[in-house]
């Protein structure tokens, strides 16, 4: 009987998370319901996987509204009529339209209308009446030519408890951007959507509305919802057939081997040929072909990129140039990428200037299809400081008041009857959906239309944005991209133009294995003379290069991981530093820890090092140890795992005869990941990035500084950098009406600045 439910993803409405609400359902007896967020379909992946571990059966389908006004709610008949409705909301976001009414024809989709809003035309055969509860005593005052087959229960859920109303009101009033007190009824859900008990629908067939019982009951044994979760979503092929793209990939990854390392290096051979075979077997030859052709279509245009991530584990990746880190050299593992044991699909991170990225989207969009392509959502939630703020307005409180909550939410000048609401409802809401948003730089690229999964928002910028976030996308099968953008690459692009028209020069910024034995970038390196290189720059990591004297590749690979702001906190930075320099005066904590992280004196630098001691030291499965890595790093949501890993983590310890102190302690330094680790091969991408930098400004200084300000700076603002140029012997001027033009621009030493930098 349940056609209506609404989870918080009907956002600043709803009050119950989608595993609250299938669980509710479950306990009232409901064998059957109906996910209908209000305009969009965010929820649905997640609602059908929790009907199946409840045991419900799950319906899809949508509630469609014009700002607070109820037009209709559509109800999937099957997966073609939940794609049917994804596809209608999406048409309106993208045209900007509101919804239109009556409802247009639907041919695997029911319409179901409120009593209140009965469309003037004759329903269509797919289109029913929906009666609340409290409406049964309206019937009589229908005209006859409403048919009484084309009536249905319409019994809405909002709240779990008479508590959740208040709460609710409070997010209306926030919705409405208006006083809790100027709230007016017709913008709230009505105080009785709650889940009913079974007696109360018996009672329905003994007052002789069994009829109505019964044309509900047709109309949800007419829908189903069968959403796989288990096989992959991505575009299979990128040529004609599997076949073909594994022909294609190996004769790329040869070739590519060619370029990179000769005809004749037997270890390239060795792992090439692992790697193919693994990629075969998973099904990502058409993943990294694609990947590919995003590089190749970006290299013709001129376009610098850096592929980065854990995707630089790959030597067949290195070969497509889709990476510029040689994995040999570093003996990164390509199982850190892809292996059957990893719990999240594989990722490339592609990074272009900020000048050049939309162009790249714009590609991707255009290859592979508007239906099949989409930009990434993701989920802000109401956290911290946003609840108070928005709480405190609808109570009328001025700005003064509120950022005095804010700054001392303990002061006893602060509790009193009003402030005491807004922490208590703040406490219920926190983590609650506020807003969907644009996921950073995730892309994707679909077998099957993406309205078969979600429907789509359509923000300024132009490009399809998924409904859900990248959670959902990894849970249903998806494998993302991430075309992202950073100023750092716009300095070495634009560098290399400046340095060819001032000095006639052609630079190779790609030459890496020469920058990493120049003696002067070396030099630079160790005395922190970095100044506008990219990830270098910053006080901290100056003063961290000097105490390690760094003049190598490697050494900065582990810099640009140990500067990160958990591990620094935890004093394992100061200890790394100790240790570097006294590789002979110190002890390591375990046996085991010795064995795998000898390469970083005992100290965990990389995410790696998290695997490696959960593996092999707390004996976790490679699954489990995944899941908590990926935790660490901020991208693993559900906290039962995380849990159930962590109680597994120190029960393991307790049976290998660990002392407690050296377990917590253990333990301790993996929590100071959380949220703020790299991968070896992300560091080693950086470092790449850092090492071209330095070469550009080592032998380039001012053509390099200039091309920092027009990339509107770096750490620093832009007045720093002007300085830097003068240290170098650059004459400063003002823009000159012969010499200037809309950019900073250099002539021979002489730096003619933009008037408006």
């Amino acid at each position: 009987m349940y056609l209506n439910c609404h989870s918080y993803y009907s956002l600043r409405y709803g009050m119950l998370s989608v595993e609250q609400l299938v669980y509710n359902a479950s306990a009232a007896g409901a064998g059957v319901m109906a996910l209908t967020d209000i305009n969009n379909s965010t929820g649905i992946p997640e609602f059908a996987a929790e009907c199946t571990r409840n045991n419900v059966r799950p319906l899809a389908g949508m509630e469609f509204r014009n700002e607070n006004e109820l037009q209709y709610v559509g109800l999937a008949r099957n997966n073609k009529g939940l794609r049917e409705l994804n596809e209608f909301l999406s048409g309106c976001n993208f045209e900007k339209c509101p919804l239109p009414f009556p409802a247009p024809r639907f041919d695997e989709s029911y319409i179901i209308y409120p009593l209140k809003k009965i469309p003037a035309r004759k329903l269509f055969e797919n289109e029913r009446i929906g009666i609340k509860p409290d409406e049964l005593t309206r019937l009589v005052t229908l005209s006859p030519s409403h048919n009484r087959k084309s009536m249905v229960i319409l019994q809405p859920v909002t709240f779990a408890s008479s508590d959740d109303v208040q709460i609710h009101r409070s997010l209306r009033a926030v919705e409405n951007n208006i006083l809790l007190s100027h709230l007016k009824p017709w913008q709230c859900a009505g105080e009785n959507e709650f889940f009913k008990s079974p007696p109360f629908f018996a009672g329905l067939k003994a007052d002789g509305r069994k009829w109505l019982i019964d044309n509900t009951d047709n109309l949800i044994n007419d829908c189903e919802l069968n959403f796989d979760c288990e096989s992959l979503k991505n575009k299979k092929f990128f040529s004609a057939s599997r076949y073909d793209d594994r022909l294609l990939l190996e004769k790329l990854a040869w070739d590519g081997m060619l370029y990179r390392y000769g005809s004749n290096n037997t270890e390239a051979k060795n792992r090439i040929k692992h790697e193919l075979g693994i990629i075969d077997k998973l099904g990502f030859s058409a993943y990294f072909l694609i990947t590919w052709d995003i590089v190749r279509y970006s290299m013709s245009r001129g376009f610098y990129h850096v592929g980065r991530g854990s995707g630089a584990n790959s030597i067949v990746a290195y070969c497509l140039k889709i990476t510029n880190v040689d994995p040999i050299d570093l003996n990164l593992y390509f199982e850190r990428f892809i292996n059957p044991k990893r719990s999240s699909p594989p990722d490339f991170d592609i990074d272009y200037s900020w000048k050049e990225r939309d162009e790249v989207i714009e590609y991707i969009f255009r290859r592979y299809g508007h239906k099949h392509t989409a930009l990434l959502g993701t989920i802000n939630t109401f956290r911290g400081k946003s609840i108070v703020r928005e709480l405190g307005k609808i109570y009328g409180l001025p700005k003064e008041e509120i950022d005095n909550i804010i700054d001392n939410p303990s002061s006893e000048e602060n509790r009193n009857g009003i402030t005491d609401t807004i922490f208590k409802t703040g406490l219920r809401i926190a983590d609650f959906p506020n807003m969907r948003s644009i996921h950073a730089g995730g892309m994707l690229i679909s077998e099957e239309p993406i309205t078969c999964y979600t429907a789509l928002d359509m923000p300024p910028k132009g490009f399809p944005v998924t409904q859900w976030d990248m959670y959902t996308a990894e849970e249903i099968g998806f494998e993302k991209l991430d075309i992202l953008s950073q100023r750092g690459i716009g300095h070495i692009s634009e560098s290399a133009e400046i340095i060819l028209k001032n000095r006639s020069v052609d630079v190779d910024v790609h030459a890496i294995q020469r920058f990493k034995s120049d003696p002067e970038i070396k030099k630079n390196l160790r005395t922190g003379e970095t100044k506008g290189c990219f990830y270098v720059e910053s006080p901290s990591m100056r003063g961290l290069l000097q105490k390690l004297r760094c003049d190598d590749y490697p050494t900065l690979v582990a810099a640009s991981s140990i500067i990160r702001p958990g591990v620094a906190r935890s004093g394992m930075m100061r200890e790394y530093i100790y240790r570097f320099h006294n590789q002979n005066r110190f002890n390591y904590i375990h046996p085991v820890i010795k064995e795998q992280l000898e390469e970083t004196f005992g100290v965990m630098v990389y995410q790696e090092d998290v695997l490696k001691v959960c593996h092999h030291f707390a004996g976790l499965d490679l699954s489990e140890a995944d899941t908590l890595r990926r935790a660490m790093s901020g991208k693993y949501r559900s906290k039962k795992e995380m849990q159930r890993i962590e109680d597994k983590f120190f029960s393991n310890c307790r049976k290998k005869g660990y002392s407690e102190e050296i377990t917590k302690e253990v333990w301790r330094q993996i929590e100071s990941f959380a949220g703020y680790s790299f991968s070896k091969a992300h560091s080693a991408s950086y470092a790449v990035e850092s090492f071209q930098s330095l070469y550009l400004k080592t032998h380039y200084p001012l053509e390099f500084m200039v091309a920092v300000i027009n990339n509107f700076g770096g750490f620093y603002r832009t007045w720093v950098y002007v300085h830097e140029a003068r240290r170098y012997g650059a004459t400063i001027q003002p823009p000159c009406i012969n010499k200037s033009n809309y950019k900073t621009n250099i002539d021979g030493k002489i730096i003619y600045i933009y008037s408006h930098q």
